[in-house]
């Protein structure tokens, strides 16, 4: 089975989470021939592609119950609906521009019947609410991707680690990071050992609150 690519990583999962994750690959194959989101390709690797490097934020951030986490052009609904499926105590919030990626996330959301998960169609920089971690996969750099999410993180920190980003990003980042040095990079090679994931990291940057 391809979930099985997930369990291996993740071998506590309860059954209600297992079959969640087993039901993820039909839910976007059916909703992709609908509504592109995910190429062709990625379909069919979706759970190494997709769904598991979203939960590579899992490896690096374990998010406590009650934690509110902010996920930025969600796209197809990576990473937040795979660490929503992690995570069912922690509230997600899934942000896209574009309207038709929206809606596949929410039959997705639908489907599964998570109840932690909110998607909305709108850009990040209309929300007015503050969250505790703000995830994304690589969509803009990291100074444009600061700007947009500038006034959205929580004061008060509930985990050891500060609030602020976690992004999952490939290559090179020295450049992007230069003017943050507070930023952590993790190689998630170290945790997953499919090649795929031979130059994928996650970026932490904590965040101070701006009020």
């Amino acid at each position: 089975m391809k979930s099985d690519i997930i369990f291996k990583y993740f071998p506590d999962l309860t059954e209600e989470q297992k079959q969640h994750f087993i039901q993820l690959e039909a839910l976007y194959a059916d909703w992709n021939q609908k509504i592109n989101v995910v190429s062709r390709k990625d379909i069919d690797e979706i759970y190494l592609r997709h769904i598991l490097h979203s939960t590579g934020i899992a490896k690096f951030q374990q998010f406590l119950p009650g934690t509110t986490v902010l996920d930025v052009g969600t796209g197809g609904g990576f990473p937040g609906i795979p660490l929503a499926i992690l995570f069912p105590e922690t509230h997600f919030t899934l942000v896209d521009a574009i309207g038709k990626k929206i809606k596949v996330v929410q039959e997705v959301i639908d489907g599964l019947q998570l109840t932690n998960v909110t998607a909305k169609h709108m850009r990040v920089e209309e929300l007015d609410t503050q969250f505790d971690f703000i995830v994304s996969r690589a969509v803009a750099a990291m100074p444009t991707f600061v700007r947009w999410i500038k006034g959205r993180i929580k004061k008060n920190s509930i985990h050891e680690r500060r609030n602020g980003i976690l992004y999952l990003k490939g290559g090179d980042l020295s450049e992007e990071l230069l003017e943050y040095r507070t930023a952590e990079i993790y190689n998630l090679s170290d945790y997953f050992t499919e090649d795929f994931f031979e130059t994928k990291k996650v970026v932490y940057l904590p965040l101070k609150y701006k009020g």
